[in-house]
């Protein structure tokens, strides 16, 4: 199993390969209901009839930047789309939000439509063909209408948009999505031959002149009322070699790609940590800590909303070997499945390195109605990181078959930030936060208070990957293990409940003291 990465670039987006037609639904279900209704109409445009496409190859690497510029627009109403499990073993149901009488209501679209976070299932049927009218290339895409680059296509449509800016379900343990486009407003149709269009799956084209025809799956014109004659687009691409830039081109082109792609997703994982020269979290007033800490503030109420920590299961789990030495690496989150966000304020000792952390608590109209102390947050210098560590978050530990502690992880220090959309779909979730990284989150060396917050239905994940992280093996018997993910370990937060803040992965080890393996069984039935 590899182990987490970019969030937006992780190396475990599924291809979708089947061809349009395998997507065994029918609309009958949703027809009835849109009958008396007036469905968010859609439109597929291309925004230009040509392209070019950027190839660059350097020591027998690859890279296409390549972008067809196509886009749905929602219509008078948002285009709006609810899928949620309620367990792991259970298939996700996927419900459309539709404007009925001036009210909405939810009409549930028919099984199979969506397989997985990242989509409607093969929404886009996509055929190149070269210059010679040859097939070079042939697949599907899925759509959730989730997108950085969205923006209003009409000056009459809503100044902002609610929905998420991506389409969630990196994390195989996600639970429940939202996905949507603001009415008047587009949405990227991803282009590439995988399920989200993000990411590197070695797809190229050599350089010369192509075509690419681009079709809505003729269930989905159906079912979202997609005109058939416009349902259809066709690009002129040209292929263009890059290679002569230089031995950085490469490098260059698949930096600025994953930075147009995902413009905070080199830390959504915590894998690169922070960048002291763009922590704005002291700049941004809604991020901004007040100086003083609390005087006379209510003590934390008995009852009223309250976050909820909640662990996962470890996911993304390997073994890697470094200096003779064994590692298990992993990614743990802890997400808030709670009535209120977590929200925790620093407030420095003045000429020290150290902050007093303090948790506080809202009424169900958002008012501040208390708080109590959280234990500490401490400047962490090294490179990589450079931002303020809240010290009383989670813990992770390695656990022996009979369940007692075997290796500790070293990580005992967190920076809170929304980086995995669990279950959008909850009372009072968070649709758009704007901590989602460590330039958003943690402030620089230079400020006298630190906000840290973990919104509702959004999740924290951070991949141990780096020894001392990691949980060293290399001395450890072969046998079964167990990776727990421990949320608030010392009870210093105060939540709804801490019955659900542990998670246990089981591991097996095995082989020899050169070549060790791991073994990952599924839990509840997934494999991530």
């Amino acid at each position: 199993m590899t182990q987490p990465t970019n969030r937006r670039g992780r190396s475990r987006l599924m291809a979708v390969g089947a061809a349009t037609g395998a997507l065994a639904l029918t609309a009958a279900g949703v027809g009835v209901a849109r009958a008396a209704t007036t469905p968010p109409a859609l439109s597929f445009v291309a925004a230009t009839s040509a392209v070019t496409a950027e190839r660059y190859e350097y020591d027998g690497d690859v890279w296409l930047s390549f972008d067809l510029g196509l886009h749905v627009i929602a219509g008078k109403d948002p285009f709006e789309i609810w899928a949620k499990r309620t367990g792991y073993d259970k298939p996700i149901v996927a419900e459309q939000v539709v404007v009925q009488n001036g009210k909405k209501k939810k009409v549930t679209l028919p099984a199979g439509t969506v397989a997985d976070f990242t989509g409607l299932k093969d929404f886009t049927k996509f055929t190149i063909v070269d210059e010679a009218g040859r097939t070079v290339k042939e697949y599907t895409t899925a759509f959730c209408g989730n997108t950085w680059g969205s923006a209003r296509t009409r000056p009459d449509a809503p100044a902002t948009s609610p929905y998420p800016t991506d389409c969630g379900g990196y994390n195989p343990f996600t639970l429940g999505a939202v996905w949507g486009v603001q009415a008047g407003w587009n949405s990227s149709v991803p282009d590439r031959p995988f399920s989200d269009g993000r990411g590197d799956d070695g797809f190229d084209l050599p350089v010369g002149r192509y075509t690419a025809t681009a079709t809505v799956n003729p269930t989905y014109q159906k079912m979202f009322g997609i005109p058939e004659k416009s349902a259809t687009v066709s690009v002129a691409v040209t292929v263009v070699d890059m290679s002569d830039e230089g031995k950085g081109g490469l490098v260059r082109a698949k930096k600025a790609e994953a930075k147009e792609l995902a413009p905070a997703d080199e830390h959504s994982l915590h894998a690169g940590e922070g960048d002291a020269t763009r922590q704005v979290s002291s700049y941004l007033p809604e991020f901004r800590a007040p100086a003083k800490r609390p005087a006379t503030l209510k003590a934390a109420p008995a009852g009223g909303p309250k976050p909820d920590l909640r662990s996962l299961p470890a996911w993304g789990i390997d073994l890697s070997e470094e200096d003779g030495k064994w590692y298990v690496n992993f990614g743990a989150t802890v997400w808030n499945a709670g009535t209120s966000p977590l929200l925790v304020d620093g407030f420095r000792r003045s000429g020290t390195e150290l902050m007093d952390a303090y948790q506080y608590f809202f009424d169900a109209k958002g008012n501040q109605v208390g708080s109590k102390e959280a234990g500490t947050m401490e400047w962490d210098a090294r490179e990589g990181h450079k931002h303020w560590h809240f010290t009383d978050f989670a813990q992770y530990n390695l656990l022996s078959s009979d369940q007692k502690l075997a290796v500790r992880s070293g990580k005992e220090a967190f920076c809170l930030a929304n980086t995995d959309a669990v279950d959008y779909t909850i009372t009072g979730a968070k649709w758009r936060p704007e901590n989602t990284s460590l330039e958003t989150s943690c402030g620089a060396d230079t400020v006298v208070a630190v906000r840290e917050v973990l919104d509702i239905g959004n999740g924290d994940t951070y991949s141990q990957s780096r020894p001392g992280q990691s949980f060293e093996i290399t001395d450890l018997p072969n046998g079964t293990y167990y990776i727990q993910v421990l949320a608030n370990p010392e009870k210093k937060l105060a939540e709804l409940s801490t019955t659900n803040n542990t998670a246990l992965r089981e591991i097996i080890l095995g082989g020899t003291p050169e070549a060790r393996t791991l073994t990952v069984p599924p839990v509840h039935g997934i494999e991530g």
